[in-house]
């Protein structure tokens, strides 16, 4: 078929112009495609082991409360935060904030607790993990013997004493404040603080580690001494003798005589006198029992002096062991 030659021309202006409209039209789905690829691949979420990008600045975003139970600037006033200490989460390479809560990607990006390390009860790391986390810095010292103590074979965390995120520092480290985080469990020993007759706790004059070790001991009760007396003479020191005379009882055991954590009655006694002493001192020739008002001073029955003020230490005072030539009777 023969066509004009103006027609074939046309024909051929025709089917140039659709070509071009259906390769701009393609274009625009092709850029499309091409960007939401990149945008797909930044919904996918970090990996469990992936860190942030900007450590302590990403987790600033959100945690930068500042209360009493939490502090975001109590962390860079202690040794946590030390930039020039090489030791330090935020010393030289330092993993930050989550060199102790771990990888915090996924984290910061789901905004779950359940995606990362929050030393809680309910934290997806297992209690083990969590203490491994604090020992990996702080096993040395004091702390050798934390699996050998009654704290570790109790399932207790180191953040169910420690508090690193308090404005104030951590309650436990300082003296003042450090008992009432103790007796938090142990309710007995707050019931004898409040007694009559009392080591000064409760008055912020001492501490609970001035005799224990918190962090483990193989001695009983975790005593920072291999021994009681020990760790009784690091303070009375006067009563460690040796003494010419000296008393069994004190050289034995202090708590034969005495209740460490408190009683009611004077110099924290387990007992009143004259009981106390007749629990291994024979009662004959010492009439010193007041059965009824009678055998007091001045009844029927010629009442004793030793049932009154001081009892036995009314004539023998140096209970503790003497050093006097005289003094077998501990009287002198």
């Amino acid at each position: 078929m023969n066509l004009p030659r103006h027609l074939l021309w046309t024909l051929c202006l025709l089917a140039g112009l659709a070509g071009q409209a259906t390769a701009q039209a393609q274009q625009p789905a092709a850029a499309a495609a091409s960007a939401s690829a990149p945008a797909a691949a930044s919904d996918a979420l970090p990996r469990p082991d992936q860190y942030s990008a900007k450590g302590a600045d990403t987790c600033l975003g959100c945690h930068d409360d500042e209360g009493a139970a939490y502090s975001a600037s109590a962390l860079f006033t202690s040794k946590h935060g030390q930039r020039g200490n090489k030791r330090s989460p935020f010393g030289a390479n330092g993993l930050q904030c989550e060199a102790c809560h771990g990888p915090g990607a996924l984290h910061a990006r789901t905004k779950k607790a359940s995606a990362i390390n929050t030393f809680k009860a309910d934290s997806k790391v297992s209690l083990d993990d969590r203490n491994k986390t604090c020992m990996g810095c702080h096993e040395g010292s004091a702390r050798t013997g934390w699996h050998a103590g009654a704290h570790e074979r109790n399932n207790l965390a180191c953040t169910d004493c420690h508090k690193v995120h308090q404005r104030h520092g951590d309650p436990v480290l300082a003296k003042t404040t450090e008992s009432q985080v103790c007796l938090t469990c142990h309710k007995g020993q707050r019931a004898d603080f409040q007694k009559p007759s009392t080591h000064p706790v409760r008055y912020g004059l001492m501490s609970c580690t001035g005799c224990h070790s918190a962090h483990g001991s193989t001695t009983v009760a975790m005593l920072n001494k291999p021994t009681l007396n020990q760790t009784c003479y690091s303070c009375h020191a006067e009563k460690r003798g040796p003494m010419l005379w000296e008393h069994q009882p004190v050289t034995e055991d202090c708590s034969l005589c005495h209740s460490a954590h408190g009683s009611v009655r004077p110099a924290l006694l387990t007992k009143s006198p004259p009981l106390l002493c007749q629990q291994c001192h024979s009662s004959a020739g010492h009439p010193s029992v007041a059965r009824t008002s009678n055998s007091l001073p001045g009844g029927s029955a010629g009442g004793s002096i030793f049932v009154v003020a001081g009892s036995c230490m009314n004539c023998h005072q140096q209970v503790h062991g003497s050093n006097h030539p005289s003094g077998v009777k501990l009287m002198r």
